[in-house]
């Protein structure tokens, strides 16, 4: 699904904050730790399964706002994100799996049917510009077939640095780290990290410009 990526490049300076799921059974790590941790783990846990279930019907409210100010759609998105910069702005409708993993800079502006699948940290900086229909893809599967048949899956950080402008219709795959200022054109698949300040495209996502 992915390929392997290449020396990435620094990461844009963002404090993530992850929100209230901190919990231990004994000495064993439930399900959603192991899934905010990175790790193998079972997706139809209970407890996951109500967080996905509670952010639903978040997801439902939020995007019956859409003739409301930006300003008040911000407040909303405050109660689930792991952080709203001022200025963010997220068109309805949008769509994720918890919310709780998402970390919003300043200025960041995502354009309708935005989806973000973040089993774990999604990150995205200052000034991001994000067009419509673009997907963010945190939530993995594992390459090996009996695992996965096994009903395992397993995430990876997706990391967007400052002033990035990504075209609509593209897709971020697990695990990439998109430089600050740069460019991906609309419909690219994205597959391994984009350096600072450079221009990519096309199916994967290759270097046009740098």
């Amino acid at each position: 699904m992915t390929e392997e990526k290449e020396g990435p490049p620094e990461p844009a300076a963002f404090l993530f904050v992850v929100r209230g799921h901190e919990r231990r059974r004994g000495n064993v790590r439930s399900e959603k730790q192991k899934m905010l941790a990175g790790e193998l783990y079972r997706p139809g846990d209970a407890e996951i399964q109500a967080d996905q279930a509670a952010t639903k019907t978040w997801l439902a409210r939020y995007n019956a706002m859409l003739d409301t100010s930006a300003a008040a759609r911000r407040e909303v998105l405050r109660e689930k994100l792991a952080a709203v910069g001022d200025g963010a702005v997220i068109r309805p409708p949008f769509f994720c799996d918890f919310g709780f993993n998402i970390a919003l800079g300043r200025d960041v502006f995502l354009n309708y049917n935005c989806v973000i699948l973040d089993v774990v940290a999604v990150t995205i900086g200052d000034a991001t510009q994000i067009g419509p229909a673009v997907q963010i893809y945190a939530a993995d599967h594992p390459r090996d077939p009996e695992t996965r048949r096994a009903g395992l899956e397993l995430g990876r950080p997706v990391v967007i640095g400052k002033n990035v402008w990504i075209g609509g219709a593209a897709v971020i795959l697990p695990g990439v780290t998109v430089g600050d200022d740069a460019v991906i054109g609309a419909g690219s698949i994205v597959t391994r990290d984009v350096p600072p300040g450079a221009t990519v495209a096309g199916n994967p996502a290759r270097v046009l410009r740098s």
